[in-house]
């Protein structure tokens, strides 16, 4: 997993948004190789002062994980051309407009555009 490629932030989907949106986070990520028909997927590890637990990361669809992001980064987001865009809140620079399927999906590329810019690096396990 260590060898990781270049891809524009607009263009992530699946497991690569997952993986970048917990780095973005600053989160312990852990990416599960395909294994009993399942395909390769991300995890993150958290760690408390007596437990530690690894549980599946996907903001991308589960709204439980993505949801808080847009408050926490004040993220804009809204219905497009049969689509959703969403837009990060950094006052006086240029908007970025993100567009995705779904609003959460949006909201993920904005949050991942806000912390670490258009262009992100990401595990070449993960591409589709």
């Amino acid at each position: 997993m260590t060898d990781l490629i270049e891809v524009k932030t607009a263009d992530l989907v699946g497991e690569q948004l997952a993986w970048a949106v917990a780095k973005a986070e600053g989160l312990d990520v852990h990416v599960a190789k395909p294994h009993y028909g399942a395909p390769t997927r991300v995890f993150v590890y958290y760690r408390g002062e007596a437990t530690e637990r690894c549980e599946r990361y996907n903001p991308q669809e589960n709204w439980v994980l993505g949801g808080p992001l847009k408050t926490k980064h004040q993220i804009g987001d809204g219905p497009v051309r049969g689509g959703w865009t969403a837009y990060p809140s950094r006052p006086n620079e240029p908007t970025d407009w993100l567009m995705g399927p779904s609003p959460l999906v949006a909201i993920c590329r904005a949050v991942i555009t806000k912390v670490a810019g258009n262009v992100v690096c990401v595990p070449k396990d993960l591409m589709p």
